[in-house]
């Protein structure tokens, strides 16, 4: 009797297994999963160079700022007074100085009034506009953070955009007795840090003085100092 149940199992078993079989190849399973295992590469279309058409470049002239369309070849005159400055600017001798550290001069210092910083500033645009247009310049009136404080010396974004390097640089102050600054200008910044302080003590700068920076190189600039004066003549 045992014997028998066992048989009949194993017949029922095996047509069960026969089942299935023909269940999955009728869902074609067995080539689903073939095609999952071994997928194909899509083929990449070929790359196809294209040849650019020439064109005929042709040189517009540079566009001159109102300050220099009067000028003959204002640019090829720049150029060459950089790497050959004018004796006029540059015929005093040059030397770099030791800067004292001592600023006692700012505890006697005046209070400069509104009329005063104004005036030099007046006279500082006045100094300006009778230098060589060649040469880039600005104007600053100095402040407490200037000569001070902090001796942090901003430059005019446009200035330095147009004229000065684009990169972290050392840029020399020469003032009218033609000794020598060097400090540190911060491109990015638009500034001078390092190095101004000594300048700012050298020539004991105050609150409402005025100067005019004039680029005579690339990297080098003449100042004239124009100093305010209060009511009392101080």
């Amino acid at each position: 009797m045992a014997k028998k149940r066992t048989v009949s199992y194993e017949e029922a078993r095996q047509r069960n297994i026969e089942e299935n079989k023909k269940k999955i190849e009728a869902l074609n399973l067995q080539h689903l999963s073939f095609a999952i295992q071994k997928p194909h590469a899509p083929k990449t279309p070929p790359l196809i160079k294209h040849r650019r058409p020439k064109v005929d470049v042709t040189v517009t002239p540079t566009r001159r700022s109102p300050r220099l369309s009067s000028l003959p070849e204002a640019s090829h005159q720049r150029k060459i007074q950089f790497e050959q400055v004018s004796d006029e600017v540059m015929d005093i001798p040059r030397r770099t100085i030791q800067v004292s550290s001592d600023r006692s001069y700012l505890i006697n210092r005046p209070n400069i009034s509104c009329e005063a910083r104004e005036c030099a500033l007046r006279k500082a645009e006045e100094i300006e506009s009778q230098l060589d247009p060649i040469f880039p310049c600005f104007v600053r009136s100095m402040l407490h953070s200037h000569v001070t404080k902090g001796f942090w010396f901003g430059i005019p974004k446009h200035f330095c955009t147009s004229y000065l390097p684009k990169n972290d640089c050392t840029v020399t102050l020469v003032d009218e007795n033609g000794d020598e600054f060097d400090m540190k200008y911060f491109a990015d910044r638009t500034a001078f840090s390092g190095g101004w302080q000594g300048f700012a003590v050298a020539h004991k700068l105050i609150d409402g003085d005025a100067c005019v920076f004039q680029l005579i190189k690339p990297t080098t600039m003449k100042v004239y100092i124009i100093r305010a004066i209060d009511n009392g003549g101080n």
